[in-house]
């Protein structure tokens, strides 16, 4: 049975950092592309950033690219979301993603999610 688990999400000032984990169980991570998402109130659930299995393919949303950092540890089963220079628009839900196949910029190309973590970011 497939499980994400996501965690480290909370309530940071603008300007602050944050590092958000995902936590698999089920299958052996090492072989997928995971991605991250968000989804702020009212608005939908858009791609943040992806790492493909390998780790040699790292993409990210131009909103995000420069402050956050995706990394994955296949030996701890894990992906990571390092967030930097965080601000208020940055505030969502932030949900782990395992990839259809190794591509991943839609919520269509997620073959299962986790239940997300709250990232609220205050200015």
């Amino acid at each position: 049975q497939v499980q994400l688990v996501e965690s480290g999400g909370g309530l940071v000032q603008a300007g602050g950092s944050l590092r958000l984990s995902c936590s698999a169980s089920g299958f052996a991570l090492s072989s997928f592309t995971m991605g991250w998402f968000r989804q702020a109130p009212d608005k939908e659930r858009e791609f943040v950033a992806v790492i493909r299995w390998s780790a040699d393919h790292r993409y990210y949303a131009d909103s995000v690219k420069g402050r956050f950092t995706i990394s994955r540890d296949n030996a701890k089963n894990a992906v990571y979301l390092q967030m930097n220079s965080l601000n208020p628009e940055d505030t969502a839900f932030y949900y782990c993603a395992l990839g259809r196949a190794t591509y991943i910029r839609r919520a269509e190309d997620v073959a299962y999610w986790g239940q997300g973590t709250q990232v609220t970011v205050s200015s």
